[in-house]
């Protein structure tokens, strides 16, 4: 059967349509589904848009962040409430992939693609999932992209996130061969904020050195309840595989992922490059 497309003018009426038929595919920005059509990796099922305006609305102004999937990156660098993600938004492509490219298509974005994610797991973001015609729910992200490779049920509606209250508190880093909008051999994402001239609450992420973005729990340890000296940052070095898994691939080996991921966290953590 070829490839057929279908619209939903409802994010409700699209979670149904996923939840009922699974060879039914998403169709968001389309920067990586449509080459896998384009490359005659998918070719057949059903493609499907959302025409809901609420798919790619924002609300920025608060406190709490919430971000519809269809929010794509460029909405996201000409936000200026969120001036702490543009570095983030940018490092996806282009400008002309950035008008296409979804905060939702990134959450399904495979390694080492998938950037932003990295990003949104530093801020402990929430993914809302709409399943059926009933209400979202709400699921830690790093939950979410575990549920992912096992294939999730249903509509990704959007992103929730508390904003961090001092931008200098978020720091991301992305690294790649091609400047600037180069494949990642890895990135870097942290939230540090600081009470007291202390971490509290340390959350630091990574990109392509894991089979999903992943949180760096041994960083997290090293850093939580320090001041961010030469100290700290040499024991948060130390502590950077911890529970990384990269892979070998056209960009970079396993073998140079690991060896170069504490030099990037160490120019991360001291602000080099910012």
């Amino acid at each position: 059967m070829p490839l057929d497309v279908r619209v939903a003018t409802s994010m409700a009426e699209a979670a149904g349509i996923l939840t009922a038929d699974q060879r039914t595919k998403l169709l968001s920005g389309g920067t990586l589904m449509m080459r896998d059509v384009n490359e005659g990796r998918l070719l057949d099922g059903t493609l499907l848009r959302i025409t809901d305006p609420a798919y790619r609305q924002m609300n920025t102004s608060g406190a709490r962040i919430e971000l519809g999937a269809g929010v794509t990156m460029a909405m996201v660098s000409n936000n200026r409430d969120l001036a702490f993600l543009h570095a983030a938004a940018r490092s996806i492509g282009g400008p002309a992939i950035r008008q296409m490219a979804t905060i939702g298509g990134n959450l399904f974005a495979q390694t080492p693609y998938g950037d932003f994610a990295v990003a949104l797991l530093a801020l402990d973001a929430q993914v809302m999932v709409q399943s059926g015609y009933g209400s979202a729910r709400s699921m830690p992200l790093d939950e979410f992209l575990g549920a992912r490779e096992r294939g999730v049920s249903g509509l990704v509606a959007g992103v929730q996130f508390s904003k961090p209250q001092n931008a200098a508190d978020f720091r991301f880093r992305k690294v790649s061969r091609v400047k600037p909008k180069g494949i990642a051999v890895m990135s870097i994402a942290a939230h540090l904020p600081n009470t007291g001239g202390r971490i509290s609450q340390a959350r630091v992420a990574y990109g392509a050195m894991a089979p999903t973005a992943v949180r760096a729990r041994g960083v997290e340890r090293a850093l939580e309840g320090k001041a961010l000296d030469a100290a700290s940052i040499q024991a948060a070095k130390a502590a950077a595989l911890e529970g990384t898994r990269p892979a070998t691939d056209a960009i970079a080996s396993e073998w140079y992922r690991r060896e170069v991921l504490p030099v990037h966290l160490g120019r991360l953590l001291t602000g080099e490059g910012r």
